[in-house]
């Protein structure tokens, strides 16, 4: 049994903690917040203590140090845990500064400690079979690559100033999933932004409607369209192109039921509203994978490159939106 110290009682803690709480081979063993109330709530929920970061992560019994706090403290509080000897689950980003990002990742995997970055898309089982076609050659080779990606509506104004931007909060899932479907590296960066969608983003420098191009040196190109507002639900959608035919995955409905009319023909229904409810069973998936590889001795299969490969398309995209120029990449560096 593994003994996992939750840093965070927030939206997304809570998401792991249940997960934690329904694995077989894992137990909640502590909360860490700095609001008590929040990690009070959230430990008594799972029969877990209240302990403070440092108190957690230097406790022997623990196993695990899963990293749910605010994105500021993410690269601190893994090199804490990877200097304990700790395993650990980091939610994305490890940073947004790219420097801080590369300084940690070398010294996590120079102290060789297990370390997987949340980026939960990839265990989606529809994304994940999409992925097995890909790699078993069922459309032959993939010749181009479109992952819709919108929210149903702007986040909250006081989350979308300290995000780091829509490219390093919002996209990056983006970037990792055209990574893991592509299967090689891309090397070139095209953006183009606006800001349409919220007056405090605009406001901010920063964008909320995005359309990115990237390309593989073989030639393969990857289109990813964001916005932060869909107004019909969270719209998740790919399309793999190859020189056999297509591929996609489709939005998930909130039910199969479709209603059909004399007077308003067929009507489907929407996409599930949020990604708490669109990335359930990835949340749930991508837990049972961590703790498979711990238990099998196994490398994690998002690891802290994963991490900052995908940053550093989110640096190129940026660097693309405000010289309106390709951005070449080296991810193998």
């Amino acid at each position: 049994m593994l003994k996992v110290a939750l840093l965070g009682a927030g939206r997304i803690a809570q998401v792991h903690a249940r997960h934690i709480h329904d694995h077989p081979d894992t137990t909640l063993y502590s909360v860490s917040d700095i609001y008590a109330e929040a990690a009070s709530t959230l430990a008594e929920k799972y029969a877990a203590r209240v302990l403070s970061a440092d108190e957690a992560i230097a406790d022997p019994q623990v196993d695990v140090v899963l990293v749910a706090t605010s994105t500021d403290t993410h690269a601190g509080f893994s090199l804490q845990a990877a200097r304990a000897g700790k395993a650990i689950f980091c939610e994305k980003p490890i940073d947004l500064n790219i420097e801080r990002v590369k300084s940690c990742v070398a010294e996590i995997k120079a102290l060789g400690v297990p370390f997987m970055i949340g980026f939960n898309r990839r265990f989606d089982p529809n994304h994940a079979h999409l992925n097995r076609a890909l790699r078993g050659g069922e459309i032959g080779e993939l010749e181009h690559l479109q992952i819709c990606s919108r929210d149903p509506s702007p986040l909250p104004d006081d989350y979308l100033l300290v995000s780091g931007g829509m490219f390093r909060d919002m996209t990056i899932h983006d970037f990792d999933m055209a990574r893991f479907q592509l299967g090689e590296e891309p090397v070139s960066v095209s953006a183009i932004a606006s800001a349409l969608v919220s007056p405090t983003v605009k406001a901010a420098g920063d964008v909320d409607t995005a359309v990115i191009t990237l390309q593989t040196a073989s030639g393969k190109i990857a289109v990813i369209n964001n916005s932060r507002r869909s107004g019909y639900g969270y719209d998740q959608r790919i399309e793999a192109h190859g020189q056999k035919g297509c591929l996609y995955v489709h939005n998930v409905p909130t039910t199969t039921l479709v209603k059909v009319t004399e007077e308003f023909g067929a009507q489907a229904q929407k996409p599930l509203h949020f990604f708490l409810e669109r990335y359930q069973e990835a949340f749930s998936e991508q837990w049972k994978a961590f703790v498979a590889a711990l238990k099998d001795n196994r490398p994690v299969p998002t690891n802290a490159d994963d991490g900052l490969r995908a940053l550093l398309l989110a640096e190129a995209a940026i660097e693309s939106f405000k010289t309106q120029k390709v951005v070449s990449v080296n991810l193998e560096e």
